[in-house]
């Protein structure tokens, strides 16, 4: 069976067409087994309460997920995915039968005690981390959200929103300058839904894949999203000025066709924006630590005392911001904690660790105070 990429248009805000929604030869040759079981392919566009929006050849369809929904959060079904569909008139609803396996997923940790992950968006090529600068920059929220943007398989773009609000081109520049310290290998755009200005380099960056917008409430995603898709898609709130924070405008993730080429999803803000086994993240987030890294002495060096340390040395010198080791250390240890939760043998090797240090460290103390001969 196969299925035509004819351009059919269902509403104004969304192209039924599968090509238009990144549909290729590899997500067909994926496709094929349930192909031959007579179901259809189609793009989430939406989830809510057990249902969701699905865009296929035929027009968006509704579909229930009873049929995909497994125990492990992260592998519910999430906009951004592939799934098969009954075909047309199979059943009232349509049921979601399959997904097919994700080539990225954007994953964050739960508030939850539980130690869950939640999965924000799925199949993402661009990451864009949108920043109000409205209010004071958070360097550590955005090396955050870079973490987990790196970790997901996406490639990450900052964007400083509200750029109309800083007139002075001198005073902005330090700004874009600031974010770029901490964003290695990341574009930063300063961009102005209400100028127009930054829109058309944003508009190239996400024109090809699909991209997700990442923020905080009140950060201008919704806003931004209405400028990049051309029409108002999503209802638009001021923001406090006392603090810039927003209500929460979204509260489901949506994916659009953009005019320009590519598919955008929209999220709600986060309120939090927690690790979720992040160790390649934020290993890329702080490059310039972890090649000072391999020349330190010992290649289990914690950088805190140890002789020999390249890390230590280059704050001692300047060239490495202190603001910016601590960060590194902070995230380390929060990712470190989340993946021991579910991981019963980097539980106990961190336990070790933590015993050998404490050991070293009274011994060190004796030591010090001569009763250690």
């Amino acid at each position: 069976m196969s299925f035509p990429l004819s351009h059919v248009t269902s509403s104004s805000s969304f192209s039924s067409s599968l090509e238009a929604h990144g549909w290729d030869s590899g997500w067909a040759e994926a496709f094929a087994p349930y192909a031959a079981q007579g179901l259809v392919p189609g793009r989430v566009i939406r989830v809510d309460r057990g249902q969701c929006d699905v865009a296929t050849a035929e027009g968006i369809v509704r579909a229930d997920t009873a049929f995909v929904t497994p125990h492990d959060p992260l592998r519910v079904i999430c906009t951004g995915d592939w799934a098969a569909v009954d075909p047309e008139g199979a059943n009232d609803p349509r049921y979601v039968r399959a997904c097919l396996q994700r080539r990225t997923a954007f994953a964050r940790s739960t508030s939850s005690k539980r130690s869950e992950g939640q999965i924000l968006a799925a199949n993402v090529d661009h990451a864009v981390i949108t920043v109000s600068l409205a209010v004071e920059l958070d360097l550590g929220r955005i090396e955050r959200f870079l973490a987990l943007a790196w970790e997901s398989g996406a490639q990450p773009t900052v964007v400083l929103s509200k750029a109309d609000l800083v007139p002075d081109p001198v005073g902005l520049s330090y700004l874009v300058e600031d974010v770029e310290t901490v964003a290695p290998g990341v574009q930063v755009v300063p961009l102005s839904s209400t100028t127009g200005e930054g829109l058309d380099v944003l508009s190239a960056v996400v024109a090809g894949g699909t991209t997700v917008l990442l923020g905080v409430s009140g950060a201008g995603k919704s806003t931004l999203a209405n400028a990049l898709v051309g029409e108002d898609v999503m209802d638009v709130q001021a923001a406090r000025d006392i603090d810039g924070k927003g209500r929460h405008t979204t509260t489901t993730r949506n994916l659009f066709v953009l005019p320009t080429g590519g598919v955008l999803i929209d999220t709600p803000g986060l309120r939090g924006v927690g690790l979720w086994d992040a160790e390649t993240g934020v290993g890329q987030v702080f490059s310039e630590i972890e090649e000072l890294a391999a020349d330190c002495r010992f290649h289990d060096c914690a950088h805190e005392s140890e002789p020999g340390c390249a890390v230590a040395a280059a704050v001692e010198d300047g060239s490495l911001p202190v603001r910016r080791l601590e960060s590194y250390r902070k995230l380390i240890r929060e990712n470190q904690r989340i993946v021991a939760k579910t991981d019963a043998r980097l539980r106990s090797e961190i336990l070790k660790d933590w015993k050998r240090k404490g050991a070293e460290g009274r011994h060190a103390m004796e030591m010090k105070r001569g009763r250690v001969r």
